[in-house]
């Protein structure tokens, strides 16, 4: 039995680092201008209407053009993909024109850039955001979709990319 204990963020981040996820990038722009970050918290929420959820990290202002956008897309990468989610996390320090100039984007229904060759792309319309410790929680009603090819996905395991 495990016993109680005070849970501190590096034993949490170590422990986390043992959950497989899917990469994606969430992406948005209008009036807030435009933005993408690389993910792996986000699922579905319902397929009646069909929902899904992302987390972004609050403590980054830049990440707040999404909620003033009231829009994302959420794109499911795959294999190929991996130095678009290198470079959409922020470690390259590459600025945001040039992260999108490494992809290929259309615009869909709700005005966020969508990935062409994409697994999958959900396009989103915010319908509620919380802000829960250090992430906001979005949740999203999916307004379009594109199915790209059955690619092989980009997985995130370990602090490090693989192939599923």
């Amino acid at each position: 039995m495990l016993k109680k204990f005070e849970v501190g963020p590096q034993a949490y981040r170590d422990a986390m680092s043992h959950f497989a996820g899917a990469v994606h990038l969430v992406t948005t722009d209008g009036a807030a201008g435009r933005r993408g970050a690389t993910i792996i918290a986000a699922c579905s929420v319902s397929d009646t209407p069909p929902m899904v959820l992302v987390c972004v990290n609050r403590e980054n202002p830049k990440n707040d053009a999404f909620v003033e956008n009231g829009n994302f897309a959420l794109n499911t990468l795959a294999a190929r993909h991996e130095p678009l989610a290198v470079a959409f996390s922020g470690v390259t320090g590459l600025p945001p024109e040039e992260r999108f100039a490494l992809g290929d984007w259309e615009v869909l229904a709700s005005g966020a850039p969508a990935l062409i060759g994409a697994v999958a792309v959900f396009d989103c319309e915010l319908v509620d955001s919380k802000e829960l410790a250090t992430h906001r929680v979005m949740f999203g009603k999916v307004t379009g979709l594109r199915i790209g090819d059955n690619l092989r996905p980009l997985i995130y395991h370990g602090r490090s990319y693989h192939v599923l």
